[in-house]
């Protein structure tokens, strides 16, 4: 079972990206996240549909 909320850097290997990219596009209000005493945290299910979501912009450009 995987877990509901995520850190930060849970989302980085997740992401295969940098912790401070994930951490930009959450300030930024690009990735969904919230604060929990500071720390920014993300719902696993809010982090997939956002990757559908990337998907499916990066295939209406490639037309």
């Amino acid at each position: 079972m995987t877990d509901e909320i995520l850190t930060l850097p849970e989302v980085a290997r997740l992401l295969k990206v940098a912790e401070k990219t994930v951490y930009t596009l959450a300030q930024k209000g690009q990735l969904p996240a919230f604060k929990v005493g500071g720390q920014w945290r993300f719902k696993r299910a809010d982090i997939d549909a956002w990757i559908e979501r990337q998907k499916a912009v990066q295939r209406s450009e490639d037309f």
